[in-house]
């Protein structure tokens, strides 16, 4: 399929201004929030409705042509990177609320919706959408629902895959196709959790349904400071033992107080090794009550210092400090590579330590940010792509983190995703026969293997080569695309 021919293909279904082509066209799209990894597709597609995203496939599939689908590209893990003979179909046009149902508590949204704005209309009805990846201003409904995202309200309330009750898309043959929907059960198998979190390996997703759930009357949020990284771990571990769900529950380290308080002056202790956020919602009785125990678990684990946010600008401004984390980084050092991958809580403390000693091992300096309610780490590898060398032992380091995960019982992401990323620690934690399985999912939906081809599901030589540079040394497998 020549270049020319793709493009009058294209053409034929969509308006002209729905085709990029030109080469400052394709520019903007060339990687995601993961910008080490780029590639230019050639060719950009940004359909207005279902029937364009429709026709797209279909020429696509008759002419075996890739498609990486594409949402707000905030992604960090290289998941909407484009193919270079493929197709960058866009969401971003698809942006409408089509429906609020405040009765049912729900919502239909077009899959470029930004996440925010979800919550923003439904707070009309008293109502909101509870997953909030750090990143909901701009992140899309559509990519959330592709990585299965958090954010900090997921200890409580949980992620991606349980507050969407229903998707419509497309296989990549064009062949519609509806999971679950707005009843408590549906018949045959339960596909939705299958295609959630799936990074675009399986269906177009046109359409999602989520679930809003009420605006809680009372919310206060606790700060507590510790002397020692690894006494926060163990506060950590302590407040769920006790038997307390907070609606969230954060970490920062002491790099990462310092870099975000020069920027929004939340009002850190800055002399501490870590701090935690845990937030109590529910009725006046219900959190005052929570909060009460919330205090006195953490002062028994050990916390210096404890601080109730007085009001709302107070709670706002504590929580501006974690949700400004990663773009602070860059105070630190001219590149960061942050990190995913998740623990059991009660090795959180184990794994601060281990992260000090890599930090050591390849000079370089490493902040941590996460949801340390549910052990989701986020490590933040600070480095400088100028410095050579810089950046492989950037990767190595999130490579170690990574397995160190795996071998304390967790997985190597948590809501970031795989996609190019992290095909080599697939190969660290899932079994050739485990790798097989997914793969044979992958061609149930896809025969031809043309959606987002190459990401999420490594070869055997590729976990073969990387089995040989952890005996042997050497670099790290990669993607054969152009670097920085």
């Amino acid at each position: 399929m020549t270049h020319p021919d793709l493009l009058a293909a294209l053409r034929a279904v969509l308006p002209a201004d729905c085709v990029l082509s030109q080469d400052e066209e394709l520019r903007p799209y060339e990687c995601d929030g993961l910008p080490v990894f780029r590639q230019r597709p050639a060719v950009v597609v940004l359909p207005r409705d279902v029937q364009h995203v429709r026709q797209v496939l279909i020429t696509c599939s008759r002419l075996n042509v890739p498609v990486v689908a594409r949402g707000s590209g905030t992604g960090l893990s290289g998941g909407a990177t484009p193919h270079a003979q493929g197709v960058l179909l866009s969401c971003a046009r698809m942006n409408r609320i089509l429906e609020i149902d405040p009765i049912g508590r729900t919502a239909r949204l077009e899959p470029g919706v930004p996440n925010l704005r979800v919550s923003e209309a439904a707070a009309t009805y008293g109502l909101y959408y509870a997953p909030d990846p750090s990143s909901q201003v701009a992140c899309s409904i559509g990519g959330n629902v592709a990585e299965n995202s958090g954010g900090v309200h997921c200890l409580k309330y949980g992620l991606t895959v349980h507050n969407v009750l229903g998707v419509r898309g497309f296989t990549m043959d064009g062949e519609p196709l509806e999971l679950a929907g707005r009843a408590l059960d549906g018949p045959g198998l339960d596909l939705l959790a299958v295609a959630i979190g799936s990074e675009g390996l399986l269906m177009v997703v046109t359409e999602v349904i989520v679930k809003l759930i009420p605006t809680p009357p009372c919310v206060r949020l606790v700060m507590a400071s510790f002397a020692e990284v690894h006494r926060a771990g163990d506060a950590v571990a302590a407040v769920i033992a006790a038997g307390i769900i907070p609606a969230a529950m954060e970490m920062m380290d002491h790099k990462a107080a310092a870099a975000v308080e020069p920027f929004v002056h939340a009002g850190y202790d800055l002399s501490a090794a870590a701090i935690l956020l845990v937030e109590a919602d529910g009725t006046e009785e219900e959190v005052a009550g929570q909060v009460a125990e919330i205090e006195q678990v953490l002062r028994e684990a050990g916390a210096r210092t404890l601080c109730v946010a007085s009001s709302e600008n107070e709670r706002a401004r504590l929580w501006s400090g974690r949700k400004n984390a990663f773009p602070a980084a860059g105070r630190l050092a001219p590149d960061y590579y942050c990190m995913d991958g998740t623990i059991p809580r009660r090795h959180i403390g184990k794994v601060l330590d281990a992260i000090t000693a890599m930090e050591t091992r390849y000079d370089l300096s490493c902040m941590n940010v996460f949801h340390a309610g549910d052990g989701n780490l986020h490590p933040v590898i600070l480095f400088d792509a100028n410095e050579s060398g810089s950046w492989e032992r950037a990767e190595r380091f999130g490579a170690d983190i990574l397995e160190l995960c795996v071998q304390l019982g967790g997985t190597i992401t948590g809501e970031h995703g795989v996609g190019l990323e992290k095909l080599n620690s697939m190969c660290v934690q899932f079994s050739p026969a485990e790798r097989a399985a997914f793969l044979a999912v992958k061609e149930a939906f896809d025969p031809a293997g043309l959606l987002n081809p190459g990401k999420v599901i490594p070869t055997l030589a590729r976990c073969a080569e990387y089995g040989r540079m952890r005996v042997h040394g050497g670099a790290l497998p990669h993607a054969d695309l152009p670097r920085f």
